[in-house]
């Protein structure tokens, strides 16, 4: 079902690596026009070059979701370059396993920063956008650790956690004005960001994923692809947990 996304345009948080970069060349490929925003500046320019070689129509933006000035700028490029703006993925995140008396407050003032006001602010500066095209759909990216705790990542679980229910909020403040919000909650996945984990750490989530193996970033960009399509057009304020049958133990 090629052009699932034909008309959307849509700005990824976390655009150069990982299950942003799946996002920008499964959203492109499905005739989504693409602003992936990202702070690996050249890595983000690689993965734009490789889907506009291919045929895709994508550009990049400088995006450090902690700022609310990148947001503004990254949502003003969509609108002068492509028109408007239907689609926001809040993709961008950061992870370090640390437990509650050893966590710093510094550290838990960046994570804070990054993955979740980092989400409120994407939220906040593409809504008005989405109002002026006709509606649009907000994935945010949380985790199965928004979902269950584990005794070794609390700053991880707060803001994962907290995630989830932003994005239940945003549902029902928008379900009225055409704009839909939904999260989506991952396993295991294999991108850079395991590099935090022990080796320990990630034996441990290996062997309590039922299907043997870590999953793709495009298995969470496919599920992306479906809630931002108007195929998804009742379904809002959703959790979608792709995570190879964990969380149903």
């Amino acid at each position: 079902m090629a052009g699932r996304l034909a008309g959307k345009v849509a700005l990824i948080s976390g655009g150069a690596s990982g299950i942003g970069a799946a996002h920008v060349r499964v959203f492109a490929a499905e005739g989504a026009k693409v602003v992936a925003g990202d702070i690996q500046e050249e890595q983000g320019k690689a993965v734009v070059d490789a889907v506009n070689k291919s045929g895709g129509a994508a550009i990049f933006v400088r995006l450090d979701v902690s700022q609310e000035q990148d947001w503004l700028n990254a949502v003003y490029t969509a609108d002068s370059h492509f028109g408007k703006l239907t689609t926001l993925i809040n993709n961008a995140g950061i992870y370090w396993p640390q437990g509650i008396e050893a966590e710093t407050l510094a550290g838990w003032n960046k994570m804070v920063a990054v993955n979740q006001t980092g989400v409120w602010l994407g939220m906040k500066a593409a809504i008005p956008a989405m109002r002026r095209a006709g509606g649009g759909a907000i994935v945010n990216i949380s985790s199965l650790y928004g979902l269950i705790g584990s005794p070794s990542s609390i700053t991880y679980h707060a803001t994962k956690g907290a995630v989830r229910l932003m994005t239940k909020a945003a549902a029902l403040e928008y379900a009225r004005q055409g704009i839909r919000a939904n999260s989506i909650h991952p396993g295991q996945i294999d991108t850079p960001i395991l590099a935090g984990l022990t080796p320990e750490q990630n034996e441990q989530i290996k062997a309590a994923t039922p299907v043997g193996r870590m999953g793709r970033p495009e298995e969470i960009a496919y599920g992306s692809l479906y809630l931002c399509s108007d195929e998804a057009a009742f379904v809002t304020g959703a959790e979608l947990v792709i995570d190879g049958g964990w969380f149903a133990q």
